[in-house]
């Protein structure tokens, strides 16, 4: 009797310590909360509040934060503004190519790409793209920059040595966000088809079309590379899913708050990031390349639907803005959209 005794509070001992082990274990993965607030005037020569796109620079130390009418460049240790890229009309997002030392703007309300040096700031050039010029990403495999153009349906390819446009693509869809596998292939949502497609970076090709159901109308899209998982967000319905980048297979999915319109996924910890409108960000983990669960809701503040992820302190950026009440009909019911505030705009800085 003594013996079972013993071994009944062996196994009670062992349990215990395993259950605040996996406590402990979720309190690491999970626990971000606000950090920092930066706020920040109107944007230069603008009379409205419009941000998108965050890309942060992790080895540089710098975020580069889409405003409206200007490209805000902070310190991200600090938040200290280094600098502005002014006159632009309606900015949405910024590419890096650091073998190049450039940058690359993508202006919709110009249908261009600004070209910029990096240790300067200054705007060195521009190539043409199309009307609603938004996400760009670039691709190392190719050495390319890919513009997401969401009313023509369109891609634009440009050269990011020499700055020249080498092609466009016919999506056959309004593209979004698009992530890069470093491998030579390019990933881009289509909103309007409730797609994933996967381009050949090299020869310019959609090589496959993939259905993102459970998921809707989606905008946000990150990736693991190593292990080639997509992990693609959308409004309509509210989901995240996780697919696989070769087969398009959906292999888990996720109910989220409304208005998702970025996602991070960080290789050192295998966590996933999706900001919302609605004032959320979703956290989930990798636990391995077949099973996905979630980590944490954090609540942030209404707009804060842009994001970005800094590797190197694990730290996650969103802005935001003051909102007005939502704008009435013509049959006076409310509407879903806010506008918002002109000189409210403001970056919170979350983590651990």
């Amino acid at each position: 009797m003594r013996s079972l005794s013993g071994l009944v509070r062996l196994v009670t001992f062992v349990s215990f310590t395993l259950v605040g082990a996996c406590a402990l274990a979720a309190a690491a993965e999970g626990g971000y909360h606000l950090l920092k607030k930066y706020p920040f005037g109107a944007a230069a020569g603008s009379t409205r509040e419009y941000f998108d796109y965050i890309t942060v620079d992790s080895s540089a130390r710098r975020v580069y934060l889409s405003h409206g009418t200007e490209i805000k460049v902070l310190n991200a240790d600090t938040g200290a503004l280094i600098g502005n890229i002014t006159g632009l009309k309606q900015d949405h997002g910024v590419a890096i190519a650091q073998e190049f030392g450039r940058g690359f703007i993508t202006d919709g309300g110009q249908g261009k790409v600004i070209i910029f040096d990096l240790k300067t700031l200054k705007v060195i050039g521009e190539a043409k793209a199309d009307d609603d010029a938004d996400c760009v990403a670039y691709d190392p495999a190719s050495k390319r920059v890919f513009v997401m153009e969401g009313d023509p349906h369109k891609a634009t390819v440009i050269d990011a040595k020499s700055g020249s446009v080498v092609g466009t693509i016919e999506m056959g869809g309004a593209p979004e966000f698009a992530v890069a596998d470093g491998r030579g292939t390019v990933y881009a949502n289509l909103e309007s088809t409730n797609e994933v497609v996967a381009i050949d970076s090299h020869t310019l090709k959609i090589k496959s079309r993939w259905p993102v159901a459970p998921a809707g109308g989606p905008t946000a899209l990150a990736m693991d590379t190593e292990h080639r998982r997509l992990f693609s967000a959308g409004r309509e319905p509210q989901m995240l899913v996780v697919m696989d980048a070769d087969s398009g297979k959906v292999i888990q999915s996720f109910p989220i708050s409304g208005g998702v319109d970025a996602a991070a996924y960080e290789p050192a910890t295998g966590m996933i990031f999706a900001s919302t409108r609605d004032g959320m960000i979703h956290i989930f983990h990798e636990d391995s390349p077949e099973k996905f669960r979630p980590v944490q809701t954090v609540k942030t503040e209404y707009g804060a639907k842009t994001m970005g992820l800094d590797t190197k302190t694990h730290n996650v950026f969103v802005d935001t803005a003051d909102f007005g009440p939502p704008a009435t009909s013509a049959a006076g019911r409310p509407g879903a959209r806010r506008a918002a505030v002109p000189g409210t705009f403001r970056v919170l800085v979350y983590g651990r």
